[in-house]
């Protein structure tokens, strides 16, 4: 009993007086015996929530307003954290090594061992608001992966995911029962119930999505083949982890009667009726009454935030965990655009930034090391035990599994070390397990060790053992100067929006496929991974179209331009949904698989980002990994803005959709990307017989800075198509003798200025940067307007706005040989 006096001073300060510890007896005839009561008065001080500031009352703001502390915690452990993350990333460690390290390090553990930190910085009152920000942390937490998550991709699970998952669950949970069994009689009252070394038991076998998730994103993985098999794993045991949390939750209600137990489950049911039933349909209706492109109303996300709080109020008062309630209602929210992308957007920031930090701090100021080393050790054992024994078969029996199915020994190595991972959700299921007395603080302790200790071990081996990029270092000349004639060049194209298929048809038709030169196209729709968790990759010969990420306008351009050009084209469709770091995977998975010549590129010099996509980002990804050459196009809108309704509206399938006399010119600065380069020229000039083509080759001057090697194979391919084209009266070659960067952009600005042609060059061709001498560029990086490479310094600078022509530009760059 705690027993309160309120008194209020001039400052109105609400305090509680210390009374005193007091023991006595009441004499109660009650079957003539004595009845004695011991009262345990405990009075703390309740501070002020507005602070008066240093310069007004007792000098000291810390120990007078709660809302200071409270912003003084979020900035310690924002700068602890931060500075850990700094320190911790060349060790190729996750974002969440720091931030609990963050947390120990503020609490008992290390600076909690100062009294005065104690008293000022983290008294009681202090420690109740981490504890409610950190849940309602957990809680957001919980929600926001719920709506990112997609449970239907468990019916695509194949019996290889199906198979290792449950090999992984099962035999872990199995083995650290009988090790609990085992050594039950050491154990601790509550912990040795046999509900609670189940549900213990069967956490170590489950491996979460969202920590999984959160890992691979740090460790670029998300799309690989490698991180798309542990997230649908993670999948099936995240069901069968809230199956066995269900089960435990009911085990513990039975412990005090079956009428709890009954009670328990009767709510349970209610609860799962009316997310199904009530709350399913009221996001489906917002889903699908929200226009294409427009956002959500504002009063639906607001409400639907506001439910997050009064699902968990729900749930924990009718005995389920807090965090079931926001988790169910993420669930039933459609992922992806636009719905769960706005929820995803409008409340990441608050959960990221503001009180995942407290739920951080609220871990660690339940971890404390000193009170763990005190404790008896033949109490801790069976929980130790249990933990090495758990961990160490879910690698053992994961990898035995990957080895079963043929994996190879990289992947299975991979694949087993990170469905070994633990984090943010185990956190939270120990918080869970103190709260229910299973665990105290010094098994608490160890858990939030132990389980940093093999995060912290296994993420850097993941990187070591494991290149996602390896696949694509392929040793077979994919290129188009390799090319075999008269055969079929299969060709990647990429497309980032609509207003970029405009330029990348006009490429497609200048390349113009014919019967010696067929094309098979596999375009991509790139959308980048918002509101959801899950990358998705769409045959769209094998697979449904998600209505949510449809891009039919450019489906319907694509399948009219593949009619006109009848059987020298043939189009292949994908979709592909994946973060920007990593979106090249699936583009260079694509060409691997399809032995592509050439991948095509847009870029947008002034326009770098659209609709989340870093065009540069990607393209940089793309260039250093492709299995075959690579074809920027800068569109610079000319001649391709009624293309497509050129297309549309066209009758007969044409020759080409260009005006007639088109003038092509090509800057032959040396080089494989410039051999590269002149052999798609010299293939668009025979397929085109109303194109121009100007050649210029720049050569430095006394041959200062050539490598002999270079020199010999550009004069090899420079012979053979002048050779070829001696007659031919639409090309112009000329040579230009250059001393440093300077002239050399002297003679293009000439170029554009003396053609005949009043409207310039169309398009210019350049390679990129492969083997130029570098005297033909010296000088010459104030030019570069890019933050990046992409483009080479003269591709660059001829697509810039201070370039005198308004023709597009084509930078080519040759597959480099790796292996």
């Amino acid at each position: 009993m705690t027993r309160i006096f309120p008194t209020y001073n001039h400052h109105h300060v609400l305090r509680s007086r210390i009374l005193l510890q007091e023991s006595f007896k009441d004499n109660v005839d009650d079957s003539n015996e004595d009845f004695t009561t011991s009262f345990s008065l405990t009075c703390q001080t309740v501070q002020e929530f507005r602070p008066r500031g240093i310069f007004n009352g007792d000098g000291s703001i810390l120990t007078t307003s709660t809302f200071s502390l409270l912003m003084l915690h979020l900035i310690l452990v924002f700068v602890v954290t931060r500075i850990l993350r700094m320190l911790f990333k060349p060790l190729k460690q996750p974002k969440l090594i720091s931030q609990i390290l963050g947390g120990i390090i503020l609490g008992p553990s290390v600076m909690g061992r100062s009294g005065w930190f104690q008293r000022n910085v983290m008294p009681d009152t202090a420690q109740f608001l981490v504890n409610n920000l950190g849940i309602m942390g957990f809680m957001f937490f919980f929600f926001i992966y719920g709506v990112k998550c997609d449970p239907t991709l468990l019916k695509k699970s194949g019996k290889l995911h199906l198979y290792t998952a449950l090999v992984g669950i099962s035999i872990p949970s199995v083995l650290t029962f009988l090790v609990s069994l085992y050594m039950r009689k050491n154990m601790d009252k509550e912990l040795s119930r046999i509900a609670s070394m189940g549900v213990i038991s069967a956490y170590f076998g489950i491996t979460t999505f969202p920590v999984l998730h959160n890992i691979l994103k740090d460790l670029n993985l998300l799309n690989s083949h490698v991180g798309r098999m542990a997230l649908s794993m993670a999948l099936i045991g995240d069901v069968l982890g809230t199956c066995s949390i269900v089960i435990f939750e009911a085990a513990k209600h039975g412990e005090t009667g079956a009428k709890n137990a009954i009670w328990y489950t009767i709510s349970l049911v209610m609860v799962f009726m009316f997310m199904m039933f009530c709350v399913r349909p009221m996001m489906m209706w917002i889903h699908n009454n929200t226009p294409e492109g427009h956002p959500v109303e504002q009063s639906y996300v607001v409400v639907i935030l506001l439910g997050v709080f009064v699902l968990g109020f729900v749930t924990d008062m009718s005995g389920m965990a807090i965090a079931n309630g926001p988790l169910w209602l993420g669930l039933v929210i459609p992922d992806g655009p636009p719905l769960g992308a706005t929820l995803v957007q409008k409340s990441k920031t608050i959960m990221t930034d503001f009180l995942l930090p407290f739920s951080f701090l609220m871990v660690g100021t339940h971890t404390d090391v000193f009170a763990m080393s005190a404790s008896d050790w033949s109490r801790l054992a069976p929980l130790f035990f249990m933990v090495l024994t758990g961990y160490l078969t879910k690698f053992l029996s994961t990898w035995v599994a990957t080895y079963y199915w043929q994996l190879p020994f990289r992947e299975g190595l991979a694949l087993s070390l990170i469905m070994s991972l633990r984090g943010q959700v185990e956190l939270i299921v120990f918080v869970h397990f103190m709260d229910k007395k299973i665990v105290n603080i010094p098994g608490f302790t160890l858990l939030v060790l132990m389980t940093v200790a093999l995060t912290a071990t296994f993420t850097p081996l993941i990187s070591t053992v494991y290149d996602p990029t390896r696949p694509y270092i392929v040793n077979q000349r994919r290129n188009i100067q390799h090319h075999l004639p008269d055969s079929k060049f299969s060709m990647v194209l990429c497309i980032q929006d609509d207003e970029t298929i405009n330029g990348l048809i006009n490429v497609l038709d200048i390349s113009n496929p014919n019967s010696t030169s067929p094309f098979i196209v596999h375009a991509l729709r790139l959308f980048e991974l918002v509101g959801r968790a899950y990358p998705l990759f769409i045959d769209h010969d094998k697979q449904e179209m998600p209505s949510k990420y449809q891009w039919t306008h450019t489906i319907n351009v694509l399948q009219r331009y593949q009619e006109l050009k009848g059987e020298f084209l043939k189009l292949k469709l994908f979709t592909v949904v994946s973060p920007t770091k990593t979106m090249f995977q699936d583009i260079c998975l694509v060409a691997l698989e399809n032995e592509a010549s050439l991948i095509i590129l847009p870029f947008k010099k002034h326009n770098v980002y659209k609709k989340g996509i870093s065009v540069q980002t990607m393209n940089s990804q793309v260039l250093n990994h492709a299995p075959c050459s690579i074809a920027i196009f800068v569109d610079k809108g000319n001649d391709t803005s009624n293309l497509i309704e050129t297309i549309s509206n066209v009758a007969a399938a044409p020759s080409s959709f260009r005006r007639s006399g088109q003038q092509f010119a090509l800057l032959f600065l040396g080089g494989a990307d410039a051999r590269e380069a002149l052999v798609y020229a010299d293939i668009m000039l025979a397929a085109n017989q109303d194109v121009t083509l100007t050649v210029i080759r720049f050569l430095s001057d006394s041959y200062v800075g050539d490598k002999e090697r270079e020199k010999k194979l550009d004069d090899g391919i420079v012979t053979w198509f002048w050779v070829k084209n001696e007659r031919n009266n639409r090309v112009v070659y000329r040579e230009v003798v250059v001393k440093n960067g300077e002239e050399t952009i002297a003679s293009i600005q000439s170029m554009s200025h003396s053609n005949n042609d009043d409207e310039g060059y169309d398009l210019w061709i350049v390679g990129r940067k492969q083997g130029i001498n570098p005297v033909l560029l010296t000088g010459l990086s104030e030019w570069s307007e890019s933050e990046s490479e992409e483009l080479g310094l003269i591709g660059d600078y001829i697509s810039s706005k201070d370039f005198p022509s308004s023709g597009s530009v084509l930078v080519i760059h040759q597959q480099i040989v790796r292996g």
